[in-house]
């Protein structure tokens, strides 16, 4: 595996992937740009080298068929301007055109390739009629997986360097996103910036820690966050638990939960998870007191109640003040935080205090020297509401794949390179 800070691009052809997944209004033009201009670094790289990029992403779900409505062309524009260049278009991934174009192709240009996802060969789910039966189950995977590997071929002959830089689809085994890679030497397959830097920020939270280290997990289900919790368990000196969650907590200790959000099928799981909390030697910190309110809205009647005493048709919405001084404690004097989730309904400018004060507490402490790392799309969403993104050390913005590498799992897009 290659380095990109070090690879000389001077006349090659380097097929990049990206996530260009980017949302469109009505009128197909791009409202949030995100995600382009995250890849900037790594394709202007390229170009400075003096060679040339071949992009490719997905766009949608548009199930292996011809969509308009998820052709590529409607970011084509925005591209040209974002990287400053003219971008040409393929209006196939692979095929006649998409090799002409490539082979023509001259150093500083840029080829924008259709979506992959046009082909049902980049995500390689094979069709199972119902009703099949075991064998001719294995027969339609085992076609699929030979048609996937011919797209993955396509794909690769068509530049000399295959680069990835889309973090976001690094979970999924896909065409373009792992196969590709085993039709590049070693040297001639890398990371892109993006996925480096997404990678060594979690490495510095994952596997090289600080101490103290605290994670910070919220969200609505224990169900949901189970793995990353128990993963946590043996990295971890502290570990909040907040949001919606914490009253599975709560009633799986007994306690008065009203009518708050509730995983009756975890009770048992979140006894387990205190108790091996507690044989880890890690700190694990649930709410004291909670604002609960009469009605999941924003103008509800409110009160602070015990976090284990919420009277009937009362909801917890937020964390309560003595909660918040008791985690702000913990989170500033951290020397690595890891945030997925907020701790309270924080949508809502009634409930969003807690969320708010958890994202000052984890600003203070980066201040202080503390490498924080934000993940996940609600705990994203709570720093840019509250304006603290300049204020904490990395955003990650991937879902699926961060959460996958939190819980220890192996990425295949990473794998495939070597990493």
């Amino acid at each position: 595996m290659s380095k990109i800070e070090s690879f000389n691009f001077s006349g090659k052809k380097a097929i990049v992937r990206v996530d260009f997944n980017v949302p469109l209004n009505e009128k197909f033009e791009i409202t949030d740009d995100t995600r382009i201009r995250s890849a900037m670094p790594t394709v202007k790289k390229i170009l400075k080298d003096g060679g040339s990029v071949i992009i490719m992403s997905h766009l949608g779900r548009p199930k292996g068929k011809k969509n308009p409505d998820f052709s590529l062309k409607h970011i084509q524009d925005h591209l040209a301007k974002t990287i400053g260049a003219h971008v040409l278009f393929a209006s196939d991934s692979v095929g006649d055109e998409a090799k002409r174009m490539s082979k023509e192709l001259k150093a500083g240009q840029v080829l924008l390739l259709e979506n992959l996802r046009f082909y049902a060969e980049e995500e390689g789910k094979a069709k199972v009629a119902e009703g099949a039966s075991e064998d001719e189950a294995k027969v339609a995977k085992a076609e699929m997986k030979e048609k996937q590997q011919i797209f993955s071929k396509a794909l690769a002959e068509l530049a000399d360097v295959y680069v990835n830089d889309a973090f976001g689809t690094a979970h999924r085994a896909h065409a373009s996103t792992a196969i590709i890679a085993d039709f590049f030497s070693a040297e001639n397959k890398m990371f892109g910036y993006l996925i480096e830097s997404e990678v060594n920020s979690l490495d510095k939270v994952v596997k090289n820690p600080d101490r103290p280290f605290t994670a910070i997990m919220g969200g609505a289900k224990v169900s949901s966050k189970i793995t990353i919790i128990e993963n946590m368990l043996d990295k971890v000196d502290n570990l909040i638990l907040g949001g919606g969650m914490t009253f599975t907590f709560m009633k799986a200790r007994g306690g008065n939960i009203g009518d708050s959000i509730c995983e009756n099928d975890y009770l048992e799981l979140a006894k387990n998870l205190e108790i091996k909390a507690k044989e880890k030697g890690v700190n694990l910190y649930l709410a004291t007191d909670v604002v609960a309110a009469d009605d999941f809205a924003n103008d509800a009647n409110t009160r602070i109640v015990p976090a284990n005493d919420i009277p009937e048709g009362w909801q917890g919405m937020d964390a309560g003040p003595e909660t918040l001084k008791a985690f702000k404690e913990v989170i500033e004097n951290s020397s690595t935080i890891l945030w997925n989730g907020p701790v309270g309904v924080f949508e809502m400018d009634t409930f969003a205090v807690g969320s708010r004060a958890v994202g000052d507490a984890i600003a203070a402490a980066t201040k202080k020297g503390a490498f924080s790392l934000i993940g996940g799309g609600d705990s994203v969403a709570c720093i840019n509401k509250f304006k603290l993104a300049d204020e904490v050390s990395y955003i990650s913005t991937a879902g699926g794949a961060l959460l996958e590498y939190l819980e220890g799992k192996d990425l295949p897009g990473i794998k495939a390179i070597g990493g």
